[in-house]
């Protein structure tokens, strides 16, 4: 008798009910070595996503006793109903930006190597509008990294009732109120949060300093580690959670400190309380920080159009070639990894060395910083990183 694997809710009478995740489940069997699958007629179209495997979709469980007994034919599923990449273009591109190269030049670095970015900005100076074009610039998915997407999605229960295989980078943005279930996933029954449905993608975070100090220190351990673990009283599960952090945030509680063109209306201690709900080792977490101001409205009809997105993510593609020669992307590099491939000549060496001489840069950001710089080589088509690469990466960190 042929080998099958089951998938589904068997009601009480006697029907086959559709269930979440049944994707993952499918690639699973496959990788145990079944050639054949049952599944729920509901999810067939997210089953047969899986290549080289058999699907049968069946209604009651009657229908699938037939096919475990040979005389499923008719319920033998198809290829999916809809190509694998047909996702449709967005229309958000960075020539609608004017203005702004400094914020473009760190969304392009961090988009070129993974890197962490936090935006800090008056309201109204662009920074959404910046972060929301981010997806334009990166790149496709590789096959391996489209089905561990797609799989989150199916477990979380998003591939919508025409399944695809999902080729594009995720961007999630969830609301400033989002508790820690919501970033990093939880319940009874444990499900993704916004950490791993971004995974391979984007999470951006608008004000990131309104959303509650404890819900933001949850991030600490996805951003180190790349998962997130759930322990609940029936078992454990462990998540993928490798993103780009984009965040976004006011100078001030009013919003415009540092402004030349406006008064800020808050007091010292207010701005500190402010900043304060970005603790040290969060912010210590993020590679690049970045000062968006408001482009005064002569420039903004003055300006020309910005440069395009394509063009922007043909340099990102390059640089992601050359990390994945090297194996790893550069916001990941490790010890002997960072060592060899992020080393530092004399100059650089001697420049780092001043500027964490000077305070303010601790033992994880001086890595950070060498990371980036490594990123910004790759950029500039560059072999080994240069006294020029390490003093821009210096620069982000300066706010």
């Amino acid at each position: 008798m042929a080998r099958f694997v089951s998938i589904g809710e068997l009601a009480l009478d006697g029907a086959v009910r559709a269930v979440a995740g049944v994707l993952p489940m499918a690639l699973a069997a496959k990788r145990a070595g079944f050639a054949r699958i049952i599944v729920p007629h509901a999810n067939r179209d997210e089953a047969a996503l899986v290549e080289s495997v058999e699907v049968y979709a069946v209604e009651t469980l009657t229908d699938a006793v037939a096919v475990v007994l040979g005389n499923g034919g008719k319920f033998r599923a198809g290829a999916a109903t809809r190509a694998p990449n047909d996702e449709p273009d967005g229309d958000e591109d960075f020539a609608d930006v004017r203005g702004q190269i400094a914020a473009k030049r760190a969304l392009e670095v961090a988009a070129a190597g993974g890197h962490n970015l936090l935006m800090i900005g008056p309201p109204g100076c662009g920074k959404t509008m910046l972060a929301r074009r981010m997806p334009s610039i990166l790149p496709p998915l590789g096959p391996d990294e489209s089905l561990d997407v797609t799989a989150i999605h199916s477990i979380a229960g998003l591939l919508g009732p025409v399944p695809r295989i999902v080729r594009k980078p995720p961007f999630r943005a969830p609301h400033a109120t989002a508790s820690a279930i919501a970033l990093v996933g939880g319940g009874s029954h444990p499900r993704p949060g916004e950490v791993t449905l971004a995974s391979n993608g984007v999470l951006y975070l608008d004000e990131i300093a309104e959303i509650p100090r404890a819900t933001l220190e949850v991030l600490r351990g996805p951003l180190e580690d790349g998962a997130v673990t759930i322990s609940r009283a029936n078992g454990t599960c462990t998540f993928p959670a490798r993103f780009a952090l984009v965040a976004s945030m006011n100078p001030c509680p009013c919003g415009e400190r540092d402004e030349r063109t406006s008064e800020c209306r808050c007091d010292d201690a207010a701005v500190e309380r402010y900043r304060a709900k970005l603790s040290g080792p969060l912010l210590d977490r993020i590679d690049l920080h970045v000062r968006v101001a408001r482009v005064p409205f002569d420039e903004l009809k003055a300006a020309a159009p910005g440069e395009p997105s394509q063009t922007i993510r043909a340099r990102v593609v390059a640089a992601r070639d050359r990390q994945r020669a090297r194996g790893v992307a550069n916001a990941r590099l490790r010890g002997a990894a960072l060592l060899r491939h992020a080393a530092l000549d004399e100059t650089s060496a001697a420049l780092l060395e001043a500027a964490t001489a000077r305070g303010g840069i601790s033992a994880r950001a001086y890595d950070r910083i060498r990371r980036v710089a490594r990123t910004i080589a790759d950029l500039a088509g560059a072999e080994r990183i240069a006294r020029e690469h390490v003093a821009e990466a210096l620069l982000y960190r300066r706010s």
